[in-house]
Formats: structure tokens, C-alpha cells, sequence
């Protein structure tokens, strides 16, 4: 198997390897019975082969992301003079586990609802998926930042501006009651950023991903002034800001440690400092009408949160040097401008209350390891089932229709 090797800003990179003998996909899963309408608040795609493929002004189209066979059977991205692996644990829904590994994996080894949308919509009904939000993979970073460090800022924007083309033409236009449009941004200008952020909202898209901790990234933090551009055209427009784990890298570890192992175990450490250093930045007091949604780090730490925000506003008076005069409590804001997502968290179930059931929003994380796929309506049901009818409701469907402006079908269930 591969070693996790990134680059200094947390992207994986193509490392030589020995690859092993695979065992090909397995065949379609029986499909799921639908009892809930889940709408699916994050999921991915894998950037396919010819995304890019006449999508960047001529003088660009050579220099864009190339998919370029290896030496090995693999296959890997090449762009700005890096080399991206194409990592098969990027994408094993319907793979056997003995394949589940970091070797670099080939088109023809991965699933076509990873990356062609009639296939994709395909497995989401298999699954039991009636609309799902999907973020970006390797060779774009899950909020679009390889394309953003390009040495040449003109190329960069110009393959942002594609990737967001690509997904307006050919993922969303043809289901578009199936897929919430979410877009990325360019992050080096925040006026080049907001105006992207607008041009996709003109057009409908209704989210944007966006670094969790860009400081990490050699970006300047979220308490600086920096992405106020970026904040006023996503309130402006109501595009709603995803903050996925991992799009600023992983949290660091000892060189010794089983890295991956370890970068997952820790997603729910990663979302608790995203969500305190976004909520202390004064972003959402600045900009009080400003959506927030924490992706893939689960809901338990979110108690833990709240009474944290409550005992030092009681006890510490830190209100009065880092909180601005008159604003709502830290734990009012955040039950305020952010969103929680849930894959699992069993524990969390007889205290959903805290938290409060509007701030609850479902994933399935297709295609990734973590991923409930095929078993999504099993799943939910053994989760949810014992709740109120009204909550479930709220978590499997109606928050994020609500949250994204999203349609729902003329009968969701329950």
C-alpha cells in the first residue's frame, strides 16, 4: 500500500508504488425500500477525464488538469507541474474491502456514479438518495484550493471557472431536483471570490465550499478582514458556506503514527475548532444572516460546544474584550448561523434537544469509506426510527430543503 504523503498545504500527492491485483467492483446491491426522503448534505464526486476538455480559454486548454496514465495501471492528475494521485479510498462504494487502500486506482477501477451523473443518480435510488450535495475531490481539493495556488493566478481562476461550468452543464442541469448546487471559489482575491460566488448564484447554485482554516493553507485566518468580500456575497446572494473536514488538511500528527487511522478518528476534533474559530472570527456577528454548515464531523462535540460558549461567557468575562457589545450570546450565534451534520452519532439521540432538531442535517458521504451507502435507508431507520415523526422529518429532508432552497418531492416521507 501507498504512504499518505502530502504536500505542505495537506494535498495528496502521486507517490510510486507497487500496486496490487484488485478485485474488481461488485455487483448492484438490492435496492433499498424508501421510508424517508433523505436529501444528503454531503457527498462527493470524482472529477471525471474530460472535465476540462474545452472549458478554458485556448490560450489555457493545454495547461488545464490533464488525467494521465501511470507506469504502475494507474492513473493520476497532473497539474501546475504536480502530480495528484487518484486515491482508491477516494472512492470504493461498491469496491470489496480487501481493494480499500491509498494505492492509486484507475476510471475503469472505480464506480461511474463516482463520477458520471446518470450512474450516479442510478446508486442514489439504489440507496435510497433523493437529492445530495457533493464536494469536490483530489485533483480540486474539497473546497477548490489546488486551483488556487496555481503559480499562474490566471490559469487558476480559469480551471475554478471551469470546474463550476462543468458542474452547472453536466452534473446538476439534468437532475436538477437531485442535486444541490454547490459551487468554489477563487480564494487568493476575495473580490475575484465574490464574484464568482455571484456568478454561480445567478445561475442557481445555492452553496459554496470554502477552507475550514485557511491560515493552515497559507491563506490569512477567518479573524481577519480578508474574506469579508467573500462573507457579503454569500449573504447577499443566501449561498450557504460548507466547511468540509479535511479541506484545510488534516490535523497534524507524529511522524510514527498511523496517519490515516488517526486523521480519521479526529474528524470531530477538527470540526469543534473550525466551528470555535469561525464563531470567535465575528463573522457571524458581522454578518448575522450568514449560513454555516460543519461537514463530515458529526453532532456529538456539539453539546460539549455549548456549554463550554456558556460557562466562560458566565464565568470568564471574555464577552467583553472578544465579543462585541449588545450581540447575542457566542451560544446563541451559533445555534444561530450554523448547521451540524450527522452520519451516525447513536449516542447524541436523547439529547438531539440541546442542540436543537433545526440544526441537524443528514449525509451519506458517498463514495467514501465512511459512506452508509448501499445501506442508507436501513440506516436512517435504525438511527432515527425511535424519534418523533416531526424530527426525522427535519433531519433526513426538511432542514436542508429549507437551509438550501432545495425542491422536495410532492410526497416526502414520513
Amino acid at each position: 500500500m501507498a504512504e499518505m504523503q502530502t504536500d505542505d498545504r495537506g494535498t495528496l500527492l502521486a507517490v510510486p508504488t507497487e500496486r496490487h491485483e484488485t478485485h474488481g467492483l461488485l455487483p448492484d446491491p438490492e435496492q433499498q425500500e424508501v421510508r424517508y426522503t433523505v436529501i444528503s448534505v454531503d457527498d462527493h464526486l470524482v472529477e471525471p477525464p474530460h472535465m476540462f476538455e474545452g472549458r478554458l480559454p485556448k490560450k489555457f486548454q493545454e495547461l488545464a488538469p490533464k488525467l494521465i496514465p501511470q507506469g504502475d495501471g494507474s492513473e493520476a492528475w497532473v497539474f501546475d507541474d504536480k502530480t495528484y494521485l487518484q486515491v482508491g479510498l477516494n472512492a470504493v462504494a461498491g469496491r470489496p474491502k480487501e481493494d480499500w487502500s491509498l494505492e492509486a486506482t484507475s476510471f475503469d477501477e472505480i464506480r461511474p456514479g463516482c463520477w458520471d451523473i446518470n450512474a450516479r443518480i442510478r446508486d442514489m435510488d439504489l440507496g435510497g438518495i433523493y437529492a445530495s450535495t457533493n464536494f469536490p475531490s483530489q485533483i480540486s481539493g474539497f473546497c477548490g484550493s489546488v486551483y488556487s495556488r496555481c503559480s499562474d493566478p490566471e490559469l487558476g481562476q480559469a480551471v475554478t471557472r471551469a470546474w463550476n461550468d462543468w458542474f452547472a452543464e453536466e452534473w446538476w442541469a439534468p437532475y436538477p431536483d437531485r442535486s444541490i448546487p454547490m459551487g468554489i471559489t477563487w480564494l487568493t482575491d476575495p473580490e475575484l471570490g465574490a464574484k464568482e460566488i455571484r456568478r454561480n448564484a445567478a445561475r442557481g447554485f445555492t452553496a459554496v465550499t470554502l477552507p475550514e482554516q485557511p491560515h493552515r493553507i497559507g491563506l490569512p485566518s477567518v479573524s481577519s478582514r480578508y474574506w469579508d468580500p467573500i462573507i457579503q456575497a454569500c449573504v447577499d446572494t443566501d449561498t450557504v458556506i460548507c466547511l468540509h473536514v479535511g479541506s484545510s488538511g488534516l490535523l497534524p500528527s507524529a511522524d510514527d503514527a498511523p496517519k490515516l487511522q488517526l486523521a480519521s478518528t479526529l474528524f470531530s476534533t477538527l470540526s469543534i475548532v473550525t466551528c470555535a474559530e469561525w464563531l470567535w472570527s465575528s463573522i457571524p456577528v458581522r454578518f448575522p444572516d450568514v449560513k454555516i454548515v460543519l461537514s463530515e464531523g458529526g453532532i456529538g462535540w456539539v453539546p460539549m460546544l455549548l456549554d463550554r460558549l456558556r460557562f466562560i461567557a458566565d464565568h470568564s468575562g471574555l464577552r467583553s474584550t472578544a465579543w462585541p457589545d449588545g450581540a447575542p450570546s457566542p451560544a446563541e450565534v451559533l445555534l444561530r448561523n450554523f448547521w451540524f451534520c450527522m452520519l451516525d452519532d447513536p449516542s447524541v439521540m436523547p439529547i438531539l434537544d440541546r442542540i436543537g432538531t433545526d440544526r441537524i442535517l443528514f449525509e451519506t458521504d458517498y463514495p467514501h469509506a465512511d459512506s452508509l451507502w448501499p445501506r442508507v435507508q436501513d440506516t436512517a431507520v435504525d438511527l432515527l426510527g425511535g424519534l418523533p415523526v416531526e424530527t426525522i422529518r427535519q433531519i433526513t429532508y426538511g432542514n436542508a430543503a429549507k437551509l438550501f432552497r432545495h425542491p422536495l418531492p410532492a410526497n416526502p416521507l414520513p
